[in-house]
């Protein structure tokens, strides 16, 4: 049903642009120094590799994004790759205010998690000079998380040009995981980033972190806790 509802979106928004739309794909590939998402590390706090592919039509998009991860394993799953599958449509409600609205499904190939770690959210977005604020909802049990469906996360991020091309992106977010885990799940995380296009290759430095559950979001491989506050480094091609 999950993939269904991404397919449906795709075919339809497909079918109903005009002729005269203006089709392109994008590439990109990448490595951090540590794949956090939402704040929590997603490889033990070890790096990742990272690409994808877009495609644009007007305010329409679609595309697909890959990961290596490691939490899967280390809660007793079998997956050691991401595949994110989303689509949308981004367009202008009014001279400077903007909206983006889709869908977006997380995708660990035979994960073996009960609950599955497999989730689907619907997400919209207003943006408004540098900052953009978002909500996303899970339709399904939201990244392994028992009776989890109905979580959200809301968060509000901005950026800025600082220097000599430099941009400087703030950002604060919210978890909320329904269910029985909820007390110990939920959290804020929150960062820094600034980062620099260097005739397409973006690097980036962040100071990242979040308040969650040192209990919870622990390895059980290592102990380690995974949203604790550290500086991430990356690299990005797009072409």
């Amino acid at each position: 049903m999950k993939k269904a509802l991404l397919g449906f979106s795709a075919v339809l928004a497909l079918t109903s642009l005009p002729a005269t739309s203006y089709a392109q794909f994008a590439f990109n590939v990448g490595a951090v120094s540590d794949y956090r998402y939402r704040g929590i590390s997603q490889t033990r706090v070890k790096p990742a590799l990272q690409g994808g592919v877009d495609f644009s039509a007007g305010g329409l998009y679609l595309g697909l994004w890959a990961s290596n991860i490691k939490w899967i394993e280390d809660f007793g799953g079998d997956a050691g790759t991401e595949i994110d599958l989303y689509g949308g449509y981004k367009g202008e409600l009014s001279p400077g205010l903007n909206y983006d609205v889709g869908v977006l499904s997380y995708r660990y190939p035979s994960n073996k998690l009960n609950p599955s770690a497999n989730t689907t959210e619907v997400y919209g977005a207003l943006t408004f000079g540098p900052a953009t604020l978002k909500y996303s909802h899970a339709l399904t049990d939201t990244f392994g998380n028992p009776d989890s469906k109905n979580s959200y996360y809301l968060d509000l991020s901005a950026g800025f040009e600082v220097w000599d091309g430099w941009t400087l992106a703030p950002h604060i977010g919210h978890q909320k995981i329904k269910g029985p885990t909820s007390s110990f799940s939920s959290y804020t995380d929150y960062s820094l980033t600034a980062s620099k296009d260097y005739s397409g290759f973006v690097v980036s430095a962040g100071i990242v972190g979040t308040d969650a559950d040192k209990t919870f979001y622990a390895s059980p491989a290592n102990g380690k806790y995974l949203g604790k506050t550290s500086l991430v480094v990356g690299v990005k091609k797009t072409f």
